[in-house]
């Protein structure tokens, strides 16, 4: 053998080796971009499922929301409604005890000598039977319907703290 047909068998050899490590790289590139294709679809599809799942979850928590302020608004209304019929009531028993219509009385201790509780006769003013009582001064009777105002005031809006708290526990 020569060495020019040696060279050229070299040569042929060579441009044959690359050629199959050419074909087999691009075999390779298509093998391996179809299998990236499929893991990409995959993962696509992977992550429209939980972003479904997180909609579906947002759209759940907001109904339960949403219900929640409903129930709350409820609330609201009806310790609104009860103060302002509070507030109606002592106003009309301030007008009351103002123009004397009514008039405020407190029961008076026993006599302990005395095991009677009914008096043995009935005073000029009425025909109440029954332990003794004691009219009160009008500016009393208006300072003592201004202290039970705050107090219904206190239990009306505590009564209101409750009713929120509960409905926000039994969410």
């Amino acid at each position: 053998m020569s060495p020019a047909s040696l060279k050229l068998l070299i040569a042929g050899v060579a441009v044959a080796l690359i050629l199959a490590i050419s074909a087999t790289w691009k075999v390779q590139d298509w093998r391996y971009g179809e299998k990236l294709a499929e893991q990409a679809g995959l993962h696509q599809s992977d992550l429209e499922e939980i972003s479904s799942a997180a909609t579906a979850q947002a759209q759940v928590e907001r109904s339960k929301r949403l219900a929640l302020e409903q129930q709350l608004s409820a609330s609201e209304q009806t310790h609104y409604k009860e103060l302002s019929n509070a507030q109606r009531d002592q106003d009309r028993l301030r007008d009351r005890l103002a123009t004397a219509d009514v008039r405020l009385s407190v029961l008076l201790a026993e006599d302990p000598v005395s095991c009677s509780a009914v008096s043995p006769t009935p005073s000029a003013g009425g025909v109440v039977h029954g332990r003794a009582r004691a009219q009160l001064d009008p500016a009393h009777a208006q300072r003592i319907i201004a202290i039970t105002e705050a107090g219904d005031r206190g239990l009306i809006a505590l009564r209101a703290c409750q009713a929120y708290v509960e409905a926000v526990n039994q969410r």
